[in-house]
């Protein structure tokens, strides 16, 4: 078989009906192109989405539940089917909020191969007052540059930075909901009215969005010694400790693991987002069914103008079994045009993807609710562009292949007796 008069002849065909071969091509190229946009526009979208949550949330949270107590006073009774048993009030049991022991959880945490940081936090339920008016709270105490390294902390502040917050040890970053309330801005002071009754004075080095106004109405950040001065505890005072994982998958054997080894509430990032995640999952399989509908439709484009190529061939078909080219030679010639089709319009594909992509990336997108998003979100993921390539070629082979197997198996003599 001698693949350079099979590749001959199969472009003088294609040139023949330049045309038509044009008119497949560009299936094959708006195929993927459409492919490619449209993915990574769907996907870097959903990763903003998922960001808005997922970044802020940690893998493994640990904190104090307050739960009902496990025994009732009616399980004090030896045999309380034998008596009149009156129960006025069933209430949680008595639970510090404060996590014991934490300290050296910390550690033990950071030590862990699986965990690539472990922070402390302290939640506190504040007043923040101005003048007559009181707003109601929440100050969480961090760590501010761990805070950024693990949970993105920065990618929130549309005002001053993390750095100015380890710094200033008075210093608060506080929510865009609660500065718009109050008509504060950056440097200004913001009065706090703590649990205990105590009245702080703090300076705001930071303003916080989150895109969530039910969050920004109410958190605000401040260091962990300021917090937990403001509740008027310890050094070791520590409500909650969050950790980030480097496998997310391993969110949920940990959880319950440290919850048996601590005794202690874990709660895991899936079961923190399950109603979260469901709808992400519906988005992408909605993304993925509609690309491949579109890749799909392009290959049966193909198949329909190499079809139509092999009746329009007949003559040329039998000259060529005629002067000793075998069934499977002339296979060969018709799969060769699809795939030179695949392979122009696949990598003119890849070129109108990345450059409407680009061009998407680029365009404005700016809104109150995400004000450090400039323009719309793009995933150039290289794994896109190789789906699509490789596709591209699948989808060409196979439209060309179901055609030529009539070419092979036809019979010259009946095509010139036909004539």
């Amino acid at each position: 078989m001698n693949y350079s008069i099979i590749l001959g002849i199969a472009k003088t065909h294609l040139i023949s009906r330049l045309k038509q071969s044009a008119i497949a091509a560009l299936g094959v190229t708006f195929g993927i192109g459409t492919f490619i946009t449209l993915v990574s526009f769907m996907t870097g979208l959903n990763g903003l989405l998922d960001g808005l949550i997922l970044n802020r949330t940690p893998h493994v949270h640990l904190y104090n539940e307050i739960k009902i107590s496990e025994k009732q006073p009616i399980d004090f009774i030896a045999q309380p089917e034998k008596e009149l048993s009156v129960i006025r009030s069933i209430r949680p049991k008595f639970n510090q909020l404060r996590i014991h022991n934490a300290l050296p959880i910390l550690e033990y945490l950071n030590k862990d191969k699986r965990v690539k940081g472990a922070i402390p936090q302290i939640t506190v339920q504040v007043f923040y007052k101005a003048g007559s008016v009181n707003l109601n709270g929440i100050l969480n105490g961090i760590k501010p540059l761990e805070e950024d390294r693990l949970f993105s902390l920065g990618d929130y502040i549309i005002k001053g930075e993390a750095q100015l917050l380890k710094n200033t040890p008075s210093g608060i970053i506080i929510g865009a909901g609660i500065a718009d309330k109050l008509k504060l801005d950056m440097g200004d002071r913001v009065y706090l009215t703590a649990p205990n009754g105590g009245l702080f004075q703090l300076k705001i080095v930071g303003l916080y969005q989150s895109g969530l106004a039910e969050i920004d109405d109410i958190q605000s950040f401040v260091n962990v010694k300021m917090a937990q001065r403001i509740v008027g505890q310890s050094d070791n005072y520590i409500t909650d400790i969050n950790i980030k994982l480097y496998d997310l998958e391993e969110s949920v054997p940990m959880a319950k693991q440290l919850s048996q080894q601590f005794n202690i509430s874990a709660r895991d990032i899936k079961a923190a987002n399950a109603q979260f995640e469901t709808g992400t999952s519906i988005r992408n399989i909605i993304t993925y069914a509609v690309s491949v509908t579109l890749l799909i439709v392009a290959g049966f484009g193909i198949y329909n103008i190499l079809n139509m190529l092999i009746y329009e061939k007949m003559n040329d078909i039998a000259i060529l079994k005629a002067t000793g080219f075998s069934g499977k030679d002339v296979q060969q010639i018709f799969i060769s045009q699809a795939m030179i089709i695949g392979v122009l319009g696949g990598i003119l594909g890849l070129g109108v993807g990345f450059f409407l992509s680009v061009l998407i990336s680029h365009t404005p997108f700016e809104t109150d609710a995400l004000p450090t998003i400039k323009t719309f979100p793009v995933n150039f993921n290289p794994a896109y562009y190789v789906i699509g390539i490789l596709f591209a070629l699948v989808a060409t082979f196979l439209a060309g292949y179901l055609p030529s197997r009539r070419a092979r198996d036809l019979d010259p003599v009946e095509i010139i007796r036909g004539q």
